[in-house]
C-alpha cells in the first residue's frame, strides 16, 4: 500500500502465531545480516516472545551474529527492580538477550528505579541519538492500541518520558504478577518521535482480540487517541500478523 506517494506500508497475513514470528524474525535476520552494526529496537510482552525464539534458533545454528549489535528496549516499569522477574530487564534476558552473543554493554533498557526520571529520560533519548537513531524498531500493539508505553491521550508524547499506565493497560499485564493491583502504575518509554525516527518499522501483532484495533491503527483516522494509528505516517512500516 502506498499513501501519499511516500508511505509505503507492507502488510503480511500469516496463517498462526508460529508463521507470523518466523516471518517477523526473517526481517529483523535479513536486518542484521545485511548490516552487523544495526540498533534494533526491542518490545516486550507475549507477541514478540516466539520472534525472539525464532532468532536463538538461527543463532545457534550459526546463521545470524549479534556480536556487533545493540538493542534498545522500549520501556520499563517505574519502581521494578532490574533483577525482578517482573522487570523487562529480566524478560529480555530470559528470552533473547542471555542466549545470543549480544554485548552486554551493547543491550541498553531504561533504568525504572532511577531517583530521577527526568534525568533518565533525558539520558536514554541522548544514547539513541548517539547510537544513530534506531535502525529497526519491533513492536507490539495494546489492546487501547498503545506502542511502547504510549497510552492514548490528548497528544503524541514525543520523547522518552514517564507515563501512568491506563487500567486497560495494568489488567493486561497482570498475568506477570500476582493481580492486577501489583502491576506497577508508571513506566517509562520512549516517546512517539524517536519510535518515528527508526529508519524501518516491523508492527506484529496475533489473536483475533487484536483484529479490531489493529483495524483502526492501519486504516482509521490518525489520532493521540490510537497512537498506534501515527505509524501510517512512517515511510518504511511492515506490518505481519495473524488471526
Amino acid at each position: 500500500m502506498t499513501m501519499g506517494g511516500h508511505q509505503i506500508m507492507k502488510i503480511y497475513k500469516t496463517a498462526n502465531y508460529y508463521e507470523m514470528s518466523r516471518k517477523a524474525a526473517n526481517i529483523i535476520s535479513a536486518q542484521v545480516i545485511l548490516y552487523p552494526r544495526s540498533v534494533l529496537g526491542l518490545a516486550t510482552g507475549s507477541t514478540p516472545v516466539g520472534v525472539y525464539e525464532q532468532l536463538i534458533r538461527w543463532y545457534d545454528k550459526g546463521d545470524i551474529d549479534f556480536s556487533q549489535v545493540h538493542t534498545i528496549n522500549l520501556d520499563e516499569y517505574c519502581g521494578v527492580p532490574g533483577e525482578s522477574v517482573q522487570s523487562y530487564c529480566r524478560f529480555m534476558q530470559r528470552h533473547f538477550l542471555s542466549k545470543v552473543n549480544i554485548k552486554p554493554a551493547h543491550a541498553h533498557i531504561p533504568d525504572g528505579m532511577t531517583t530521577d526520571v527526568d534525568a533518565e529520560c533525558r539520558r536514554y533519548d541522548a544514547l539513541i541519538e548517539a547510537l544513530g537513531g534506531i535502525d529497526l524498531q519491533l513492536l507490539g500493539i495494546g489492546h487501547n492500541g498503545h506502542i511502547g508505553f504510549n497510552e492514548p491521550g490528548a497528544a503524541f508524547e514525543k520523547m522518552t518520558h514517564c507515563v501512568a499506565l491506563k487500567d486497560s493497560t495494568r489488567r493486561a499485564n497482570a498475568r506477570f504478577f500476582d493481580s492486577h493491583m501489583d502491576v506497577p502504575e508508571k513506566a517509562v518509554t520512549v516517546g512517539i518521535r524517536q519510535i518515528m525516527w527508526s529508519k524501518q518499522i516491523l508492527l506484529i501483532a496475533s489473536g483475533k482480540e487484536k483484529q479490531d484495533i489493529l483495524h483502526q491503527a492501519l486504516h482509521g483516522p490518525v489520532t493521540p487517541q490510537v497512537p498506534a494509528s501515527i505509524l501510517q505516517m512512517h515511510p518504511r512500516l511492515t506490518v505481519v500478523y495473524s488471526e
